[in-house]
């Protein structure tokens, strides 16, 4: 039997990078439908619910099947904000009105191209771990720590120090070096214990769900909008399916 859970998709009004980016419309409906869509449609999650500051974003959030069952503080909602802040808000007032689930999820907004398949697919991996904190999608790195560096002054250091003084990582072909894994932003979870007794997001055991093709891709700035909007253009990466009306038509 699969722990209960609860779905949460952070969407703040600020972002300095792609204003409006959690409500911009993306081939016919707010970005962020096309996580609430997936979401419910996993049947993983009794309740998602989208975690805003903004009454614009959750009216938006509540036309697609979200709840927003309160506004987030706008102490946890700056630009710095860490997530364990309005997390454990969120879980302690949910809770207090006793509504309370074994996991929770945080599905960000920014990953548009996760489907309900690879939810199920996450979910079953977690739920099937013993002695695991939380699960985290992450990916093959394309630009390798063993070839980055630290710049002081007029010299540079390698990052990572750690390869063979015969044959530096940063003067090996990345065919050679290490498998690396990077954190993108698609999916986490994790139990809620963590968050009440140990408060992070994560714990110290994690799990590693590594996504396939575009899954976990990231829309950050308006280089990836720009990426994210040719993708669906050319048709290298679907759109999870949205049933209801377009809430931009709607408004026109």
């Amino acid at each position: 039997m699969l722990p209960s859970a609860v779905a949460f998709i952070p969407a703040r009004l600020g972002s300095k990078r792609v204003p409006g980016k959690n409500i911009r419309a993306l081939a016919g409906h707010p970005m962020i439908a096309y996580t609430i869509a997936p979401a419910i449609e996993s049947g993983v999650f009794s309740s998602v619910i989208v975690s805003t500051d903004s009454e614009e974003i959750a009216a938006i959030a509540r036309h697609y099947g979200a709840e927003v069952p309160f506004l987030r503080p706008a102490a946890f909602a700056g630009d710095t904000s860490p997530d364990i802040e309005w997390l454990e808000h969120a879980l302690t007032e949910l809770r207090a009105g006793g509504r309370s689930w074994d996991a929770f999820s945080l599905l960000r907004p920014t990953s548009p191209f996760r489907s309900a398949d690879m939810i199920r697919r996450a979910f079953a991996r977690f739920a099937s771990q013993t002695g695991a904190d939380s699960l985290r999608a992450v990916e093959k790195c394309t630009q390798h720590p063993g070839k980055m560096w630290i710049v002081r002054g007029d010299r540079m250091l390698p990052l990572l120090p750690f390869g063979p003084a015969e044959q530096p990582w940063h003067s090996t072909p990345y065919q050679a070096l290490p498998l690396v894994y990077v954190q993108n932003a698609s999916l986490e979870v994790a139990w809620s214990r963590v968050v009440f007794e140990r408060r992070t997001i994560a714990g110290d055991v994690i799990v590693p769900f590594i996504t396939e093709a575009y899954e976990g891709f990231d829309i950050n700035d308006s280089y990836d909008w720009m990426v994210a909007e040719r993708l669906v253009a050319d048709g290298a990466a679907v759109l999870p399916r949205v049933t209801q009306p377009s809430y931009l038509a709607l408004q026109t």
